[in-house]
């Protein structure tokens, strides 16, 4: 017990730089957006905890946290979320923030999507005039969310020589859509921080429920991988519901966009639609 508490005293004394780090997996839409750049320091300031982000897709996140290779997770992928509890992976899932998913598109619009009102007509759009349409095909929450799309739509497009597969992340998945003259599915944030210097345009950009984009917390369950931070990753989370940290996240970048990147949810999930 005296050499715990002594260990314990020697962490608080270490600067934080010297401090072992909380590590946090996370998709690479929030870190592709800059939102964690903004926000984490000042947790680091106040509680002398750093924070050491991997960022990936949501899968690929889960999969290290599944693992016990991080402290605690920040995705958006609800079903492969609930699975992740179910199996007793993670624990004190608790929605942050949200978007929404955008259909992005070379600005002629060849496909004609930019005219439906409902997200589902514009992938059947895409589909019968064959467009360009370029996939993350990486597990990540984002191409979750469009295989689910193309599946409500009736369609499959795996191997139509239209559809591609980057195996990359957002921001170069964008990049590669935006040199084929391609569409794409990608959340508000990572586009808004990344459009001026790509030749695509939000050809759907309206409050579909199956757009919806929500992020949510999870600290590994220390019951599972006891060598995890929990008492960090608590921390993290009280710090990231604070209302003042909520209300910096609703306001990430919203005067140089003239909108929200981020809404907090402030610990409240929406049922998603499917």
């Amino acid at each position: 017990m005296k050499l715990r508490w002594l260990l314990a005293l020697l962490l608080l004394a270490m600067p934080a730089w010297a401090r072992p780090p909380l590590v946090l997996a996370t998709t690479t839409s929030v870190n592709d957006s800059g939102l964690l750049d903004a926000i984490l320091p000042g947790f680091t300031r106040e509680t002398g905890i750093p924070v050491r982000v991997i960022a990936v897709g949501t899968g690929q996140a889960l999969a290290i946290a599944g693992r016990g290779d991080a402290d605690a997770v920040l995705v958006h992928a609800p079903h492969l979320e609930a699975r992740f509890l179910s199996e007793k992976k993670g624990v004190l899932h608790t929605c942050l923030a949200k978007n929404r998913f955008l259909l992005v598109g070379p600005p002629t619009d060849p496909a004609g999507v930019r005219w439906e009102t409902n997200v589902l007509n514009a992938f059947r759009k895409i589909y019968l005039t064959g467009a360009p349409f370029v996939s993350r095909g990486d597990n990540s929450g984002t191409y979750v969310r469009e295989q689910s799309l193309w599946k409500a739509a009736g369609l499959k497009p795996q191997g139509k020589p239209w559809y591609l597969e980057s195996g990359s992340g957002m921001g170069a998945t964008l990049t590669l859509a935006s040199e084929k003259g391609a569409y794409t599915l990608t959340d508000l944030g990572t586009f808004l921080f990344t459009k001026t210097r790509l030749k695509l345009a939000a050809l759907f950009d309206r409050d579909d429920p199956r757009m919806l984009n929500q992020y949510s917390f999870m600290a590994v369950n220390p019951k599972r991988f006891p060598w995890v931070r929990f008492n960090e990753a608590k921390a993290l989370l009280a710090y990231l519901l604070r209302p003042d940290v909520q209300a910096a996240i609703g306001d990430y970048q919203r005067a140089r966009f003239g909108r929200s990147l981020f809404e907090p949810l402030g610990g409240k999930c929406i049922l998603p639609v499917r």
